[in-house]
């Protein structure tokens, strides 16, 4: 009888198996997704609300829940992809507000189409962003001090030259100009599906996912403003273009400030100076409920998409529920403490099994 000789083992490669060729589980995959925490969360205070409002699972209650979370979370989702690239920015609140007044004031005193005055305000607003990265990139002043002082320099634009020009706190009305109609139905329309009424700013809002989400995931801008949120010198040696990075996350900032800032203008037909202030928490809050750390690197745009339902669905349900509405911040601050301990407890779980 011969024996056959056990087939030869291939060597395994120096360092350990190739991490490519290595089995993931689809737990290990859910685990290590920077928006599961927030997913959590979000279920939690679904089931919450539809326990103690009854008016909550209607389906007119729920076009207002997801307007309310889109008006948050169409700003949510670039200072999102900001506070991954290890930035952020504090003039996001205001710009919404000054994207709106150039819009309307320069409509207004131009007598022009209200569409010049839309893309007039464009142009300013993205002129904005590119100050803010401009500024950081060469300074080398922390984001933080840098946004902060355009914050400051916005409110008192905002409230200064609307008092110039139009002699208040608040702008001309612009309902009767030329163009207003059809600027409103792209800012500021609703569909309705069935017995739901939908705000377009969701639409606008779920176009800003889809987009992002994209760039994170399958584009090398994707890659580059994770590699400069994580480690900017490292990423710089390694051929990112850590500068341009950082700019264009500002412009998307702006960009999203500017249809939000529309969507104000063609809902009231006026807007007032002043507001807009505190916003800027607003969305860093629903960011950081998504998933996002503050010290860059990690996060997700569907995780702040998460954080701003969160948003819309509080804000909502207490209103619901009939209870005082100044509990309304009490709950966003424990919902931020939550989702952040979920969060981090999640990562370390996720980095334990790797």
């Amino acid at each position: 009888m011969t024996a056959t000789a056990p087939a030869p083992r291939t060597p395994a490669p120096p360092g350990g198996p190739d991490e490519r060729l290595v089995h993931t589980s689809p737990l290990r995959k859910l685990m290590g997704r920077p928006e599961l925490g927030s997913v959590v969360g979000a279920v939690a205070v679904f089931l919450f609300f539809s326990i103690a409002a009854d008016s909550f699972l209607r389906a007119s209650s729920f076009g207002t829940v997801l307007y309310a979370a889109s008006t948050i979370g169409i700003m949510a989702v670039p200072v999102a992809l900001l506070m991954i690239g290890g930035e952020f920015d504090l003039s996001a609140g205001v710009m919404v507000t000054s994207s709106a007044l150039i819009s309307s004031m320069f409509s207004y005193q131009m007598t022009a189409n209200v569409w010049v005055g839309v893309l007039v305000s464009l142009l300013v607003t993205l002129l904005l962003g590119v100050f803010n990265g401009f500024v950081l990139t060469r300074t080398k002043l922390p984001s933080f001090i840098i946004t902060l002082g355009t914050f400051l320099m916005l409110t008192g634009l905002n409230l200064g030259l609307t008092k110039l020009i139009s002699g208040t706190v608040s702008t001309k009305s612009i309902g009767d100009m030329e163009g207003f109609e059809s600027a409103k139905a792209v800012f500021a329309s609703q569909l309705t599906l069935g017995p739901v009424s939908l705000k377009i700013t969701i639409l606008w809002w779920f176009v800003l996912i889809a987009l992002a989400t994209w760039i994170l995931l399958r584009t090398r801008a994707g890659n580059w403003i994770f590699a400069v949120g994580g480690e900017k010198d490292a990423a710089r040696a390694t051929g990112v273009p850590v500068n341009k990075t950082r700019i264009g996350l500002y412009m998307g900032v702006a960009f999203a400030a500017w249809v939000s800032g529309q969507h104000l203008l063609f809902s009231y037909d006026v807007v007032q100076s002043g507001e807009g202030v505190g916003n800027e928490l607003t969305y860093i809050i629903a960011a950081v409920i998504g998933g996002c750390l503050i010290t860059g690197g990690y996060g997700s745009a569907v995780g702040s998409a998460v954080g701003a339902f969160i948003f819309g669905m509080t804000s909502k349900g207490i209103v619901y529920a009939e209870w005082n509405p100044d509990w309304f911040k009490f709950f966003l601050g424990a919902m931020l403490l939550l989702a952040t301990l979920l969060n981090a407890w999640v990562r370390k779980r996720a980095e334990a099994r790797s």
